[in-house]
């Protein structure tokens, strides 16, 4: 198993290529206590190391983001390893085990870093001029640290359920007889340790002043740490984990992300473009609370891009689900519904504004900035089938991707990217659903909950390049809910929540098969739409993840079985 004890030894160092105001990243493979805590930038560096261990989601399993192994995308390679998600070849031999090995290495380190930070003494250093400001540093990285174990946690019990669970340091044998730990049991240790570090981090580190921190970003914040609070207790209450409703989960859900806007309100963090959610200086958003910076890069683009486009490899493909889920700008209603305004011939016409933000539509130019050509999209077109690797949706994706990129032989180009973990949209979302199920009608409030859902919900619509119709009053619990989960879809796209917030909900049936656009030129100029159903595999057993089977073997002399249906 992944917890074992750090072993002493010699230091094989590799830092990260970063830019001087972010975290550098470094990599301690072996070390001993002597080099990591004899002086500040060791201190800080190791700490650096669990931080670089957080996820993102630009290409996890191959170049295949968790989107495509959802009804968000469809990813256009066959052979893509994101595909055993939805193809039956997925199991305990096969068990997409990046986040297990991640998580628990990054366990093993914050355990070995809060077991020894406190006995750590840099006194001989007290008549160096920072000595003051590097010692405030000090003291807040154990908190950091907690929030970082805490953290991994959270990812784990997300997909797995019960898992191993420790909090001291130890050896390989001792970690090979750890039983699971029942999800809930680890859900309220992680709501403890934000309850008990909240109050020692800062809400912004640029307020720091003289503090060695001050210009760095990306390190967690108070804001960090409400949100991974909210988050958690959201899961907590979700049918996944909760079985049927429980209304004191909600409630404690609801406060939770009330907590989280209103700290955000307190401190500046408040809504922005929906654009500018990325691009190189997304992680500077007025709505970033907490951001994996990830670096300068162009594969998330080459393997993005259209085929068709220089340098373009195709890749996580949206489909026709994620582009109906888009409402009519005038009306706020479904494509499909009555008085819509919905045009079949031009079907991408007055749409919610985030659709031409996400997706790359057929006739789109300028994407990416050095394509001269109009995106062809349809059968025999210059970027569709049947040329391998052509989109099989009918779109590309836009979201996440920079469009002043370049993948061309000649002129390539790198950007920098990040990631967003946690940002104010979310938690709109979040406090919504809770305060929902709590009071049990969107439009309800209370002297502890003066917003409603509906008006949660709104507050998302009211974005001044987004401006959709406002929920109305009035709902059916059933319409309230239907519009919530597509607002969710829509604003949150290709962010890493689709895939987690269908299984928590416990509506894996809706992962069983995707829509793809079909679309055919005529004579005349015009196009054909044929909407064609695409079935996947589906079974509830993969409500969580498989553990992986060397980790089963691992723990053959005690209680831990595998999770259901996947023996």
């Amino acid at each position: 198993m992944k917890i074992h004890h750090i072993i002493g030894g010699t230091l094989c160092l590799l830092a990260f290529t970063a830019c001087s105001d972010e975290l550098n990243y470094k990599e301690f493979n072996n070390y001993g206590k002597s080099y990591v805590f004899t002086n500040f930038d060791n201190t800080v560096g190791f700490v650096s190391y669990i931080y670089g261990m957080l996820d993102y989601d630009f290409g996890t399993y191959g170049n295949g983001m968790l989107a495509s192994a959802c009804d968000e995308a469809e990813y256009a390679w066959r052979s893509g390893s994101i595909n055993d998600f939805i193809n039956g070849a997925w199991g305990p031999s096969n068990a997409k085990a990046n986040i297990w090995n991640e998580s628990y290495n990054a366990i093993r380190e914050a355990n070995y870093y809060l077991s020894v930070c406190d006995q750590c003494d840099f006194s001989e250093l007290k008549f160096n001029q920072d000595y003051l400001a590097q010692m405030a540093r000090f003291r807040r990285l154990k908190f950091e640290v907690r929030f970082l174990r805490a953290y991994y946690y959270f990812n784990l019990v997300r997909q797995y359920g019960a898992v191993p669970f420790t909090t001291t340091v130890l050896s390989e044998a001792e970690a090979n007889r750890l039983e699971r730990t029942p999800a809930n049991e680890v859900f309220d240790f992680i709501v403890k340790e934000c309850d008990d570090i909240c109050d020692s981090l800062p809400a912004d580190y640029s307020r720091l002043g003289n503090d060695a921190a001050a210009n760095e970003t990306g390190r967690a914040s108070k804001l960090a740490v409400l949100a991974l609070k909210a988050r958690t207790l959201l899961y907590r209450a979700s049918p996944l984990f909760a079985g049927t409703d429980n209304q004191e989960l909600w409630h404690r859900a609801a406060l939770a992300g009330k907590a989280v806007i209103d700290s955000c309100g307190k401190y500046g963090v408040k809504l922005g473009k929906y654009s500018a959610l990325w691009g190189v200086d997304n992680w500077k958003q007025s709505e970033m609370i907490f951001v994996r910076r990830v670096g300068d890069l162009n594969y998330l683009e080459s393997s993005n891009f259209p085929i068709g486009v220089e340098g373009g490899y195709s890749g996580n493909c949206p489909t026709q689900n994620l582009v109906d889920a888009y409402e009519m700008k005038t009306t706020g209603k479904h494509w499909n519904e009555s008085g819509s305004g919905y045009n079949p011939e031009k079907p991408y016409e007055g749409r919610d504004p985030r659709l031409k933000m996400t997706v790359a539509l057929n006739g789109d130019k300028g994407w990416p900035a050095y394509n001269t050509k109009p995106l062809e999209t349809y059968y025999g077109g210059a970027n569709g089938l049947p040329i391998s690797g052509a989109t099989p949706t009918g779109y590309y994706l836009k979201k996440y991707l920079d469009v002043s990129v370049n993948v061309s032989a000649t002129n390539s180009n790198n950007k920098r990217h990040s990631w967003i973990t946690y940002r104010l949209g979310e938690f709109y979302l979040d406090y919504a659903e809770a305060v929902f199920k709590y009071l049990g009608n969107a439009d309800a409030t209370t002297a502890e909950f003066p917003l409603s859902a509906r008006e949660a919900v709104n507050t998302i619509r009211a974005r001044e390049d987004v401006k959709m119709p406002a929920l109305a009053t009035g709902l059916s619990n059933d319409e309230f809910w239907q519009k919530y989960q597509n607002e969710r879809m829509v604003e949150l796209a290709f962010e890493g929540h689709r895939f987690w917030d269908l299984r928590r909900w416990k509506e894996g049936s809706k992962l069983a098969s995707i829509v793809e656009m079909h679309i055919t030129k005529n004579a005349d100029g015009s196009f054909t739409y044929t909407r064609r159903p695409v079935q996947r595999v589906w079974s509830d057993k993969m409500y969580f993840f498989p553990i992986p089977q060397s980790e089963i073997l691992k723990h053959r002399q005690v209680n831990f079985p595998q999770n259901p249906n996947w023996e």
